[in-house]
C-alpha cells in the first residue's frame, strides 16, 4: 500500500505557521483535499489547489461541530483529522505557575483535541475508516522542569490518543501521535538564536510522517506515540 491520499478528505488544524504551512502543502502534494482550520485566515496565507480555509476556535465545542459539519456537507466524507493546533508556556516551577497558564495549556493542547476527535469519531465509525493524528511532545513523555502545565497537557493528550486507539480496535479507525522535540520553525529560531538548529526536527520530516499515518499504508498502526527527536 502507498501513502497516496488521492480522493481523501483531511481536516488540518493549526494550518498556518512554521509547521502548519509545510504540513498542509505536503498533504496537498499527496493528493488530499484539505480543509485547513485556524482562528482567522489572511488572504495571502491560503494555499492554492484543493484547499478550503475554515475559521474556527477549536477550544470551543460549537466551532468544532460546525467545522466537521461543513466538511461533511461539502465533501461528504472525512478520512483524517490532523490536529496540529497547540501552544507552549514554560519557564515557571509548579509553585510559580498561575491558574490562567494551567487552564490555557489544558484548553489549547488537550480540550481542543478532545472536542475535535469527539466530533470526528461518529463519522469515522459510520464509514468504518478514519485516521486521527495529534502532535504531542517529547517532554510529554520525558517531563522536564519548569514547564509543568505544558508537560501535563501533552501527557494527557498522549493518553487520550491511546484511549481512543483502545476504543476503536477493529473498526478501521486508527489514532496516533507524533512526539517531536524542538521543531525548526522561524519562531523557535527567534526564541533561541544561539541554538544549533541543525539538531532540530525539520517540519518536512513531521509532515512526511503525518501523511504516512493518514494513509492506508499505516492501517496496522494505532495507539502509537512516535518519537521524532532529530539530533536533540
Amino acid at each position: 500500500m502507498e501513502s497516496s491520499l488521492h480522493q481523501r478528505t483531511v481536516l488540518i488544524t493549526g494550518a498556518t505557521g512554521g509547521l502548519g504551512r509545510t504540513v498542509t502543502q505536503t498533504f496537498l502534494d499527496a493528493g488530499a483535499a484539505v480543509y485547513g482550520v485556524v482562528r482567522k485566515w489572511k488572504r495571502d496565507e491560503i494555499p492554492a489547489g484543493a484547499f478550503k480555509p475554515v475559521e474556527a476556535d477549536v477550544t470551543k465545542a460549537a466551532d468544532c461541530r460546525a467545522s466537521l459539519a461543513r466538511v461533511l456537507a461539502e465533501a461528504n466524507r472525512l478520512d483524517a483529522v490532523v490536529h496540529l493546533a497547540g501552544g507552549f508556556a514554560g519557564g515557571s516551577r509548579v509553585e510559580e505557575t498561575d491558574e490562567a497558564t494551567w487552564d490555557h495549556m489544558l484548553n489549547l493542547n488537550l480540550r481542543s483535541a478532545f472536542l475535535l476527535f469527539r466530533e470526528a469519531l461518529p463519522v469515522m465509525r459510520g464509514a468504518r475508516h478514519g485516521r486521527l493524528i495529534a502532535i504531542g511532545s517529547r517532554v510529554g513523555a520525558e517531563p522536564a522542569a519548569s514547564m509543568a502545565a505544558y508537560v501535563a497537557s501533552k501527557a494527557a493528550l498522549h493518553a487520550l490518543i491511546q484511549a481512543i486507539a483502545a476504543e476503536t480496535k477493529g473498526t478501521g479507525i486508527t489514532a496516533n501521535a507524533l512526539l517531536p522535540s524542538i521543531i525548526d520553525t522561524p519562531a523557535n529560531r527567534a526564541a533561541m538564536p544561539q541554538a544549533d538548529f541543525s539538531k532540530w526536527v525539520a517540519p518536512r520530516s513531521i509532515a512526511a510522517c503525518l501523511v504516512w499515518l493518514a494513509s492506508d499504508a499505516s492501517a496496522d498502526v494505532t495507539g502509537a506515540l512516535v518519537p521524532i527527536y532529530g539530533g536533540v
